[in-house]
């Protein structure tokens, strides 16, 4: 009988027995408890502690957030550093060398041994301006030279 005692036929044949017996038994064997609001005090103070939790640590964890970006861009900065002072020590340790030296003194100032000539093009790498008169590229070389020269000791003609 057990078993039966939460059949749908039981619970009906209890409620109007109780019904008989007055409202105050009736609620007794209610099928089922009254339903309480889902949100409890408890469940409140949980989720109030929650999102307290989460704004008192959102800044913290932005903070560190941030630091570690920082720390990550002067380990970046430091690697380029270390770069740097290799790429330094090593044209050092080549400044050393004597033939580096003259090498440098050659190409840059213009340096020459004893008993070399020395050569400098004023327009660069030999792309010197042609003349403009046709008829100077029937002429040898010499005439036009010579022709430049004479024509740099007129005087220059007067500027209004």
């Amino acid at each position: 009988m057990a078993a039966d005692r939460f059949s749908t036929a039981t619970r009906l044949k209890a409620l109007g027995s109780a019904l008989v017996q007055g409202p105050a038994a009736a609620r007794v064997y209610r099928a089922r408890p009254a339903r309480r609001n889902r949100l409890t005090g408890r469940a409140a103070l949980l989720a109030l502690v929650v999102c307290s939790l989460v704004v008192a640590l959102a800044y913290p964890m932005r903070q560190w957030v941030t630091q570690r970006s920082d720390i990550a861009d002067q380990r970046r900065q430091a690697e380029r550093a270390r770069d740097n002072v290799k790429r330094l020590r090593e044209e050092k340790a080549r400044l050393e060398d004597p033939a580096y030296v003259e090498q440098l003194a050659r190409e840059h100032l213009h340096y020459v041994r004893p008993g070399e000539t020395g050569y400098t093009l004023l327009n660069g790498g030999g792309d010197a301006k042609r003349p403009t008169d046709p008829g100077t590229a029937d002429r040898p070389w010499y005439s036009n030279l010579w022709d430049g020269v004479d024509s740099a000791d007129s005087p220059s003609p007067a500027r209004p």
